[in-house]
């Protein structure tokens, strides 16, 4: 999934399910139902047969099926070949696969790297 040790899944709204109300929950979440609140977890997952209607806050988010709102993820966004995106999304790395659909405005923030800045050895002397 994301990491070896977030493997496991802390949630699950099933493809038979509906929900309706926000949910957050700490770990990973996975939806193949409907869901129409917003959504706050580490990892969301989002099945083919997704619907969530509602904005997403996470550290990395995969977009399987439709979202109609806002993303916010700290590490990545994902959207597969049957996900569908209409909302604007804040993100520090962002991969749509071939047949994936984004509508709506995009940032994506650029990895801050620390930078070690050695003295010039000509201005020292």
């Amino acid at each position: 999934m994301f990491l070896k040790k977030n493997d496991k899944l802390d949630a699950l709204v099933g493809q038979n399910s509906e929900f309706k109300g926000d949910l957050t929950t700490l770990g990973t979440l996975r939806i193949d139902g409907k869901l129409v609140g917003n959504i706050q977890a580490d990892w969301v997952i989002l099945g083919d047969s997704s619907y969530v209607k509602g904005d997403i806050i996470s550290r990395g988010v995969i977009i399987g099926g439709r979202v109609d709102g806002n993303v916010i993820a700290d590490e990545n966004v994902e959207i597969r070949p049957k996900g569908e995106l209409f909302g604007d999304l804040n993100t520090k790395k962002l991969s749509v696969a071939e047949g994936g659909v984004f509508e709506g405005r995009s940032i994506v923030h650029k990895d801050e790297t620390k930078v070690i800045d050695f003295p010039n050895r000509e201005a020292s002397k």
